[in-house]
């Protein structure tokens, strides 16, 4: 047993080094590459990504899990192993289970398309034209169709998609979930915007972008960001990779007036690089170094750019290098005016740029639109006008152009249909980490406002990051706070925030 689990482990290290090297081709792809060259670059992605298959469906890694006994009753083998080797069992099992229902073809095709896609979907949104990205996103979801049949389900198409992004988690569990969510930051919303409306007039200048850049890189590096073990750099779409154990990567976007979106995007993906960078000794270098799912993922995330980056005690801590650095714009601003300024929450069309309350009401359009695609329901055609109508109903507002509607993000030119509803499943997983954290650092808002954020992180990576895929997402949330996910500690945690912040009413 052993000897076959050193042999299985040997072929799993050969594909997690090739994952490495492809997020390399993708990663200069988003950030350095020259234009012309996007068509070779989707050949040579389309190629990888054959290899990896070739090698995930491999006769001899079905020969090598079924000699450990794994099977669909029990994934994790039958061997008497550690638990992170077990873990590795289940996780190499359930890779390979979803891998043999794919044909080569299929992958490649939707490793090709999404290359030539990424090209349509920059030049869509730069002209503010749906229609240039149109066939291309038909494209992607009749290959997603395809994949979702070919992978099978139980109840919806999405359930195959989602599991890819949120492992055992279904479409209906999510709709249980995002129904009455829905619901209940809907009526915040409307309840702040009658409300007196907070000063951002400070925020509403230029500021310029290197100095942006320059104060960014100095909080991410306070966070804990270590850049010998990666860099930032800038890219249409902000996003996190990682190419090596040592090597993880974040870039942003910066937009003079709009410095808080910079800001908060570059504390957005170090939150998303600290979990990747956090691995313990144990898992580092396989499979199981990595995120457990993308809402675990996503919570890191959020929890440093909203629960620490916009609470009061960051300010604290903060405003005064800011003021510094942008002294002109900040003249006479002081530490309560610029907390309620960062916390402005307004029906807005970006979701990169939402606030707290509203962003998982962008999700949530999302995860239905992606659903009704997948089924045929909507069309891609009558997409810009479906996107209008919904956002009409959830946010009360219409977007004034394509760019700054239907094609502001960039996960369907990647493919990712079933990603979305992660981002909303993260703020829930962020609030019930945080209020277990606060039990355990009762001292949680001094220790914020001194800069100790190391002590923070020091704690995420006792809890969570150092497992990376060990305990599924529903374990780790258990073991991390004593309970299964609970939407409660958000809606509350937005409650009791947002009503100190906007004078609401509450009995």
């Amino acid at each position: 047993m052993k000897e076959n689990l050193a042999n299985l482990k040997k072929i799993v290290r050969e594909l997690y080094l090739l994952e490495h090297a492809q997020a390399v081709l993708s990663w200069d792809q988003e950030t350095k590459m020259p234009e012309a060259a996007n068509e070779e670059r989707s050949e040579q992605l389309a190629l990888m990504e054959g290899i990896l298959h070739q090698k995930l469906t491999s006769p001899e890694i079905g020969r090598l899990l079924s000699a450990l006994g794994a099977d669909e009753d029990r994934p994790e083998g039958k061997g008497d192993f550690s638990i992170e080797d077990k873990a590795f069992v289940r996780e190499v099992f359930r890779s390979y289970k979803r891998a043999v229902k794919l044909p080569e073809s299929l992958v490649t095709e939707l490793a090709r398309q999404t290359g030539f896609a990424h090209s349509s979907w920059i030049k869509a949104k730069n002209n503010s034209d749906f229609s240039i990205f149109e066939k291309n996103l038909e494209k992607i979801i009749e290959l997603n169709r395809e994949k979702a049949e070919k992978i099978g389900y139980k109840e919806h198409p999405y359930d195959a998609l989602l599991d890819e992004y949120e492992p055992w988690m279904t479409t209906c569990r999510v709709e249980e979930v995002f129904v009455p969510l829905g619901k209940k930051l809907s009526k915040l919303t409307k309840e702040i915007v009658k409300a007196k409306q907070v000063d951002t007039s400070f925020l509403e200048q230029a500021y310029p972008v290197d100095i942006q850049d320059s104060f960014g890189r100095t909080v991410v590096s306070s966070l804990g960001y270590p850049f010998n073990r990666g860099r930032l750099d800038l890219t249409e779409h902000p996003f996190t990779t990682t190419l090596g154990s040592d090597d993880v990567r974040i870039t942003t976007r910066y937009e003079e007036d709009l410095v808080l979106s910079g800001l908060f995007s570059n504390i957005h993906e170090c939150g998303h690089a600290l979990y990747e960078l956090g691995m313990g000794d144990a898992v580092r270098g396989n499979i199981l170094s990595t995120g457990v799912s993308l809402g675990v993922h996503e919570s890191q995330s959020r929890f440093w750019e909203n629960m620490i980056g916009r609470s009061f005690q960051f300010w604290e801590y903060f405003l005064p290098a800011f003021k510094k650095a942008f002294p002109e714009q900040t003249q006479g601003v002081d530490v309560d005016t610029f907390y309620r300024a960062v916390n402005k929450v307004t029906p807005s069309f970006i979701r990169t740029e939402a606030d707290e309350v509203t962003y998982s009401l962008h999700v949530i359009l999302r995860f239905e639109i992606e659903k009704a695609m997948l089924s045929g329901d909507i069309k891609v055609s009558s997409l810009p006008d479906e996107w209008n109508k919904r956002m009409k109903s959830l946010l009360g507002i219409v977007p004034k152009n394509d760019a700054e509607g239907v094609l502001q993000d960039v996960h369907w030119s990647a493919g990712l249909i079933g990603y979305f509803p992660t981002y909303a499943l993260g703020n829930l997983y962020a609030a019930q980490f945080m209020s277990a954290m606060k039990k355990s650092l009762p001292q949680m808002d001094e220790i914020v406002s001194k800069g100790d954020f190391g002590t923070i992180l020091s704690w995420l990576r006792e809890h969570i990051h150092q497992y990376g895929m060990v305990y599924p997402a529903g374990e780790l949330c258990l073991r991390a706070t004593g309970e299964d996910l609970n939407p409660d500690y958000f809606t509350s945690y937005l409650d009791k925030k947002y009503s100190n912040i906007y004078g609401l009413r509450r009995a």
